[in-house]
């Protein structure tokens, strides 16, 4: 199973460091029942780059609340055995949890297929966005308009052997 990690820099360095990632539970994104209801296609490319998509939210949600980390969002892209990630049935249809799986335990780096990162180019918006998040959330047009624009911006594909490289 594909699942879709949000991190930041510092926390890909800390994977990096240690190896492996997180020591769970893991919160992560993937084609789940309740994505696919509500996106409703059959087309697996469209669905994983929606869950894709919901990780890259939620790492600009870490950056909001971490503002040393450089701004740029992060998202590891892991294949882990079926059943290794559960969705939470409960809420399989609460917009904000659309996707969104628990991973149990830690993960080894060596499980990622991928690393997608924001370009230098993202980082003026991505900065507006962590700092408008809170105010969108209270319901601001004009900072869910800002927040938006960050989701413009498509995030680069790395190999995971460029993760050096990354975290430099």
């Amino acid at each position: 199973m594909r699942v879709y990690l949000p991190l930041t820099l510092p926390g890909l360095a800390t994977a990096h460091t240690a190896g492996e990632l997180g020591s769970g539970p893991l919160t992560a994104y993937a084609v789940t029942p309740g994505l696919r209801e509500w996106y409703v296609s059959d087309d697996i490319e469209e669905l994983e780059y929606a869950a894709l998509s919901r990780a890259a939210a939620a790492s600009l949600r870490l950056l909001a609340g971490d503002p040393e980390a450089a701004r740029r969002r992060v998202v590891v892209a892991l294949d882990v055995p079926d059943g290794a990630a559960s969705a939470d049935p409960d809420r399989g249809l609460d917009a904000s949890a659309l996707g969104e799986v628990r991973i149990a335990g830690p993960v080894p780096l060596g499980k990622a297929a991928a690393v997608h990162v924001d370009s230098d180019d993202a980082v003026a918006d991505v900065t507006a966005a962590a700092e408008a998040l809170g105010a969108a959330d209270q319901g601001d047009d004009d900072a869910q308009f800002t927040v938006d624009g960050a989701e413009d911006h498509e995030l680069l594909w790395f190999g995971v052997q460029e993760i050096p490289n990354l975290i430099a």
